[in-house]
């Protein structure tokens, strides 16, 4: 072990001595990286023993396992114990890193290596330090072979730092509340977007006129109508300036600011002509509408480019919002579309206007209008919240160990 000792820049009051400094395979001893038993023999699974992949990895502690081997499967390879740490070392390079401790006892591929508990660590410690080096292990990866990985001796020549029991078993309740605090607004959040994609399914006319729910005092058929009595495109081009700024328009997203780090936004030219947008307009691409990219404009005045559809909207623009995301929506519109190749796929303005829609009175596509919204702003506070959770998740895992 190195004589060098350093200590963490944010502690727990009470804990000032320096951390130890080593190496993980001094901790750990030998590490143990397991097998995939032959497929060809298919006695070897659907057996009762959890056999983890990288894919099974979640960085927090594995409660399931997605395939099992049977007695046969598990001959030339090792059971790990519950509480085991395993760490993969190839499987994309994406995947290198990523972590998960047994719920069960378990045994594990090749791609992986396994860290045993030991007496002295607390596994969940270990477990969030190594999370914090996630970076280090690629940059291992992507620096030194051809086909990025890291071997388990990496692994075990790979530098561990920790403090006393006590201070780990602190650190690791505090990381483990915050984990819990962001699960459980990410299910919230998750509960949000399922109640409006039901919503969505539910609350607009089918074929028969109707919806299948609607609010109280609402009965009339809708009116069947052509979109064009509800969009007019808005096809004026200029250039972009400090009033209509150059935008992208993302999906899921709408209308950003064009990202600096975007090639296109360095060779603009300061004479080409982009297609203007305002507020709450309507905007679609022929290409990626199975994807997201169709939606309301809630920037402001921009310019994007011109492959885009863009339309005023007339009657509740929320409402439209709404409707334009729905399944029924978007296969009535991608039936006009034209071309064989992706990326020259057109639905002509023309066209998009023509088509007829069921459409409910203004009062009840303001109801509807003010749930989506409302829907939509819950949500993006559950966003906000979850993203300075994981923030101040990575400013502790910068700061409370070394």
């Amino acid at each position: 072990m190195k004589d060098e000792k350093k200590a963490p820049k944010l502690r727990f009051k009470g804990f000032t001595d320096d951390w130890e400094q080593c190496k993980l395979g001094d901790v750990y001893g030998h590490l143990y990286s397991g097998n995939t038993p032959s497929r060809k023999k298919s006695a070897n699974f659907g057996g009762d023993t959890p056999w983890i992949r990288t894919a099974d990895l979640n960085n927090g502690l594995i409660k399931s396992a997605t395939e099992f081997l049977t007695y046969e499967g598990i001959k030339q390879l090792k059971i790990l114990p519950e509480n085991t740490i395993v760490l993969a070392m190839y499987g994309g390079f994406n995947q290198i890193g990523r972590t998960g401790i047994l719920g069960f006892p378990a045994t594990i591929n090749q791609a992986l290596v396994a860290l045993t508990p030991h007496k002295n660590i607390n596994q969940f410690f270990a477990q969030s330090y190594l999370n914090r080096h996630i970076i280090d292990w690629r940059r291992v990866a992507a620096s030194s072979r051809k086909d990025p990985n890291i071997t388990k001796e990496d692994v075990e020549k790979s530098e561990f730092s920790f403090g006393s029991l006590e201070e780990q078993n602190r650190i690791s309740k505090l990381i483990s509340r915050l984990d819990h605090t962001i699960t459980l607004h990410e299910e919230k959040k998750h509960q949000l977007e399922r109640l409006k994609s039901a919503l969505l399914q539910k609350m607009f006319a089918d074929k028969s006129g109707y919806p299948a729910i609607r609010f109280e005092g609402f009965s009339d058929e809708w009116e069947q109508c052509k979109l064009g009595d509800v969009f007019v495109e808005r096809n004026q081009k200029t250039v972009a300036d400090k009033k209509y700024p150059l935008c992208s328009f993302i999906a899921h997203k709408g209308v950003v600011p064009k990202a600096k780090y975007d090639r296109s936004f360095l060779v603009k030219s300061d004479d080409k002509k982009y297609k203007r947008t305002e507020l709450n307009d309507f905007i679609y691409s022929s290409n990626n509408l199975e994807t997201g990219s169709i939606g309301l404009n809630k920037f402001g005045n921009a310019t994007i480019s011109p492959v885009y559809s863009v339309f005023m909207v007339k009657g509740n623009s929320e409402f439209i919002a709404g409707l334009a995301t729905t399944h029924r929506f978007i296969y009535e519109m991608i039936r006009f579309r034209q071309g064989v190749v992706y990326g020259q796929w057109r639905i002509h303005e023309s066209d998009f206007l023509k088509i007829k829609y069921y459409i409910p009175q203004v009062l009840e596509q303001e109801e509807i209008g003010n749930l989506l919204s409302e829907l939509d702003r819950t949500i993006t506070l559950h966003d906000q919240k979850l993203n300075l959770l994981k923030l101040v998740k990575q400013s502790l895992l910068q700061n409370m160990f070394i």
